[in-house]
């Protein structure tokens, strides 16, 4: 498997950690950054494959895409952003989040794919099926890897793009090249803008009311525990905070 990386180039286009994102996706003409199964599919036979443990798998231009197995860094950060995310849902029963795993039929000719994580506001849980989610989701976030620059910054951009995902995140956690870029949907002519992080460092979500992040937090060597970064977010009492705290601290296995 050959992997492009084209971090430098994208540093020198895009600027580096948390400044503002590209207003547009790198060309996607770039080369491709994944092996592909050579034999032709169907959209039909795409979903009848075995539910295998295994590196990711989408559905491109009629052939099954196989991706290499994320790192630890790209897990962690991905937990944390879910675990996030989640606990601030259910809160406001906004909608519903999902890992990576639950297929993403952009359109119904395709493609699939399947984001670090997906958001579904309350409105569009219509779209949710049992095996995928029919139609676009209203947040999807990339998690860069190796493999993957292109991809998220080309391919998929366009494509979310072109399907009416309403925000976009793509985050990268590589060492040494820690960014995050951050696009919102504009309704009067379906293009993605670029949302700049103000200097008090937090993106403030467009699709998720009341929801945001500190740019730092999206560092795994910086991302907080992920219940008390949701007490924060949501503006939990104090009282409430210290009762989890105290939960924390007469974990077992502490001292």
């Amino acid at each position: 498997m050959v992997a492009v990386d084209l971090c430098e180039y994208q540093h020198h286009r895009l600027g580096g950690w948390p400044l503002a994102a590209s207003p547009e996706g790198v060309s996607a003409a770039m080369p491709a950054t994944a092996s592909t199964a050579p034999d032709r599919v169907s959209l039909e036979e795409y979903f009848a494959l075995p539910d295998v443990e295994g590196p990711l798998r989408e559905w491109v231009a009629g052939k099954v895409v196989v991706h290499e197995l994320p790192t630890s860094r790209h897990q962690r950060l991905a937990l944390f952003l879910t675990v996030l995310l989640e606990l601030f849902v259910n809160l406001r029963g906004a909608g519903r989040v999902f890992p990576a795993g639950y297929p993403t039929l952009l359109t119904p000719e395709g493609p699939v794919r399947e984001p670090d994580i997906v958001f579904v506001a309350a409105q569009h849980l219509h779209r949710i099926r049992a095996q995928r989610l029919e139609g676009p989701a209203d947040l999807a976030v990339e998690i860069v890897s190796d493999d993957s620059v292109g991809r998220d910054r080309a391919e998929k951009f366009d494509q979310y793009q072109q399907a009416g995902v309403r925000e976009y995140w793509v985050i990268d956690p590589r060492p040494g090249r820690e960014r995050a870029d951050f696009w919102v949907l504009d309704e009067a002519d379906g293009r993605y803008r670029a949302v700049v992080v103000g200097a008090d460092g937090i993106y403030r979500a467009t699709v998720l009311s009341g929801f945001w992040v500190q740019t730092e937090w999206l560092r795994p060597d910086s991302a907080p525990d992920p219940l008390f970064a949701f007490a924060e977010v949501a503006a939990l009492p104090g009282p409430v905070v210290e009762a989890l705290r105290a939960a924390q601290a007469r974990r077992p296995g502490d001292t």
